[in-house]
């Protein structure tokens, strides 16, 4: 029943009260006038300098946290041996140099590094051990262990 009684007596009701002027207003000058907003012609315009101000901010903090994140996955592309994307390798030239891995991820990725790094170390001195030398060594060891039990032992 309200909704018919504000269909009917709306236009009306806002014509009486003054409201169908702000809305021809605000209508044609697209995003409003001054009178429209109840501001002065001066709070006006610094309203709308900050609010370009308040964009320029935003759009600038946001291309900062897609060239991070960017940076972020070139680095993990470059751990794991991954081919580079060169969406991302763009996104980085265009930042510059500003653009750094956040601290708690460079400490994870340092930690990794290093634990590959010691990893790798143990393989690289286990493939260049001599395997024959290794082999005369264990050989060696065992025949002294059996003599060893032979003369401490009565039974054998």
């Amino acid at each position: 029943m309200a909704f018919l009684m504000n269909q009917i007596l709306g236009d009306k009701l806002k014509s009486f009260t003054g409201g169908g002027e702000e809305d021809s207003k605000a209508g044609a000058g697209g995003k409003g006038t001054a009178e429209a907003k109840g501001m002065s012609r001066e709070e006006f315009e610094e309203y709308q300098r900050q609010l370009v101000e308040e964009k320029i901010q935003r759009d600038k903090d946001f291309a900062t946290r897609k060239a991070e994140r960017a940076n972020l996955r070139v680095a993990l592309r470059d751990k794991y041996r991954l081919p580079d994307s060169a969406q991302d390798t763009a996104i980085v030239q265009m930042a510059g140099d500003d653009i750094d891995l956040p601290v708690d991820l460079a400490k994870m990725v340092d930690e990794d590094e290093e634990e590959e790094e010691t990893n790798e170390s143990f393989l690289k001195k286990l493939q260049n051990m001599d395997v024959d030398t290794l082999k005369t060594k264990a050989q060696a060891t065992v025949t002294e262990m059996k003599q060893t039990a032979e003369e401490k032992c009565i039974l054998m």
